[in-house]
């Protein structure tokens, strides 16, 4: 028979591989009853590292609500209710709050320096800039504990910048999605953000850098970035309306923003004229985050062949809903077919010729903020038209007449002339234009009046007086010549033939006609 070799049962293991598998057993245990109490510890101890950091990176008192971390298979932390106090201020909102965070990192960021985290995402992020107190400050134990943050995720973030006087509004900025890379409080953060536009509403897409965070006074802290806005509907502002798209630049600090950018519109429209035409602007700006207005600089703009610029304050106060502006518009170069064709309607404009004008735009705000712009805009000031030449074939007409016989050459088809120095002031306030020392010249005579005109009615209603070189009676030919000598004396003072004058009507069909009855009311009054 072959030899037969016993072989030793499977179940048979050497007794040094017993006990290095009863001990590995209890490491594993012991290590899991260590690491529970680990975490059961951790998160007090991380809980009062961030408090820490936060205390001595913003100089504010920390209040964090929830606070809960993990290990595996990184560090987790989740947390919410996270509000800083800047030096301990309880009479202004928190310096930083916080609805929700979580952040990941590795879990040698527990004691590396600085701490390293990978992400951290927030929601509900609201940053308050108080104006800078006079009072002394906190002061917090300094701690060496330097953060580096890869990435930061925000939805929903606000800034607000407090102004210096209670009476006025807080600036605010809603940014609905920010993402900031490479983040530490002693250097600048790169980010990208959208922010939603309220009036008129669109997206803008904006990318920069900000900070170093500046912890003693946080309003200190710089910005500088870039922005592009588009499809924006100006049609909200009831009176008005049209597309508008911009580009720019923003920077300087938080407190005192510098804006400068560019604006295009190719269908702006004033629901009085309805016209479209393209409007482009370029404009700088500064948002002064001491008063929370916004003060507008030269802004440069124009449409078809006319120029001009506004600037001045856009206001926000408690006693007033929504914003008031008031500019000082010069309308320095341009023409007035340019700007009867914006405002008026009609194929034709009523004139034309080069036109200036300074004015004073007010835009009230309050409960009727959403009314009609040309019926809440107030507009006053001084105007000037050079060359003016009427488009209707009547008006010119009946002006060359006029101009004929103020010259006392009734038959001379060759005299007349058209309009110059055409001149006044003007105020429209609730959609109507009221028109004060209105003088315009024609060869021979010239024209004062005093009257208004309806931008929606188009209605005329203009009084005054035209004084003429002729006498009337040189005004006419033949008999008529001859028996209006007798009344000539009573129509002539300082040299000149005075007759009162009306214009009714209205833009497409004008009346002109003699004024003597309010001429005899007005000295009727005069003589109560």
């Amino acid at each position: 028979m072959p030899l037969e070799i016993a072989r030793p049962p499977v179940t048979t293991i050497k007794p040094w591989i017993k006990y290095a598998l009863i001990i590995f057993a209890v490491v594993v245990v012991i290590g899991a009853i260590l690491i529970a109490i680990g975490l059961h510890y951790a998160d007090p101890y991380l809980h009062a590292r961030a408090v820490a950091m936060l205390e001595e990176k913003f100089h504010s008192d920390v209040e964090i609500k929830d606070f809960h971390i993990s290990m595996f298979p990184g560090l987790s932390i989740q947390g919410g209710g996270l509000a800083l106090h800047k030096d301990g201020r309880t009479d202004v909102p928190p310096l930083i709050a916080i609805e929700e965070f979580s952040a990941h990192a590795g879990i040698s960021a527990v004691w590396d320096k600085p701490w390293k985290i990978d992400q951290i995402k927030i929601k509900g992020l609201v940053i308050t800039i108080p104006p800078k107190t006079e009072n002394k400050p906190k002061e917090y134990k300094k701690k060496d504990i330097p953060i580096l943050v890869g990435e930061i995720v925000s939805e929903d973030a606000k800034l607000i910048l407090l102004p210096k006087d209670p009476a006025k509004l807080p600036h605010e900025f809603d940014i609905h999605n920010l993402v900031m890379h490479s983040v530490g409080l002693d250097r600048p953060a790169a980010f990208v953000a959208q922010l939603t536009n309220d009036r008129p509403p669109g997206e803008i897409d904006t990318k920069g850098n900000f900070g170093p965070w500046v912890t003693e006074d946080p309003g200190q802290t710089p910005l500088d970035a870039s922005y592009i806005f588009n499809n924006a509907d100006l049609g909200v502002f009831k009176g008005i309306g049209g597309t508008l798209s911009s580009t720019g630049k923003f920077g300087g600090i938080l407190e005192q923003i510098e804006v400068q950018g560019e604006t295009h519109v190719p269908d702006f429209v004033v629901d009085s004229g309805g016209h479209p035409v393209s409007l482009d602007t370029t404009f700088s700006a500064t948002v002064d985050g001491t008063n929370g207005n916004t003060i507008l600089h030269p802004v440069q703009a124009h449409f078809l062949n006319s120029y001009f610029t506004a600037a001045g304050p856009i206001i926000k106060t408690k006693e007033m809903a929504g914003r008031h502006i008031t500019l000082d518009v010069d309308f320095y170069k341009g023409r007035m077919e340019d700007l009867m064709h914006l405002v008026v309607k009609g194929d034709k404009p009523i004139m034309t010729g080069s036109m200036k004008f300074k004015a004073k735009f007010d835009l009230p705000s309050g409960k009727d903020e959403n009314g009609d712009v040309t019926e809440r805009t107030n507009l006053a000031g001084v105007f000037g038209v050079g060359g003016a030449e009427f488009t209707n074939p009547k008006v010119k007409e009946k002006l060359q007449t006029f101009s004929r016989k103020a010259q006392g050459k009734p038959d001379d088809d060759d005299a007349g002339s058209d309009v110059s120095q055409l001149k006044g002031r003007f105020r429209m306030d609730n959609g109507t234009i009221d028109f004060r020392n209105l003088t315009f010249s024609i060869t021979g005579a010239n024209v004062q009046l005093d009257g208004t005109y309806g931008l929606k009615t188009e209605a005329l209603d203009f009084h005054g007086m035209l004084r003429m070189d002729a006498k009337i009676s040189q005004t006419m030919t033949g008999v008529k010549s001859f028996f209006l000598k007798a009344v000539d004396p009573f129509f002539r003072k300082n040299g000149q033939t005075q007759i009162p004058i009306k214009i009714g009507g209205t833009r497409e069909k004008p009346a002109f006609g003699l004024d003597f009855h309010r001429k005899n009311d007005q000295k009727k009054d005069k003589s109560k």
